[in-house]
């Protein structure tokens, strides 16, 4: 949960509407908007690359296959392989470059935050 929640917090700071979404038991992903309605579910399915699938209502109308070496890739590098792609397509794919930042959103959780992360502050 910690690296989606610090993936989540950087997108929210580059002005991306990301939420942390609980995809089982202790298994958690980035959800980003992916325009017309659409979501992307980034991380849903716990592979070790980084790969997403675009829903509408619910049903998958396309996906972002897995970013080669992505299994390595650190926070930032994760948060920039997410700003960058492209979801216009139904197979999606990563733009040269990202789109600029725009203004940064709150942090999701407030005052609950800590509740939802057990009051812990136990690096990974």
């Amino acid at each position: 949960m910690r690296i989606a929640r610090r993936v989540v917090d950087s997108l929210r700071d580059r002005g991306i509407n990301a939420h942390l979404r609980k995809s089982g038991i202790d298994a958690y992903s980035v959800q980003v908007p992916a325009g017309g309605g659409r979501e992307a579910i980034w991380g849903s399915e716990g592979t070790s690359g980084l790969e997403a699938e675009v829903l509408l209502d619910g049903d998958l109308v396309g996906y972002v296959p897995e970013i080669p070496g992505s299994g390595t890739f650190d926070d930032a590098q994760i948060v920039d392989a997410i700003a960058r792609a492209d979801y216009r397509d139904p197979v999606g794919r990563e733009r040269a470059e990202a789109p600029p930042p725009g203004p940064s959103l709150p942090r999701e959780g407030g005052v609950f935050r800590r509740f939802i992360e057990g009051f812990r502050e136990d690096p990974e």
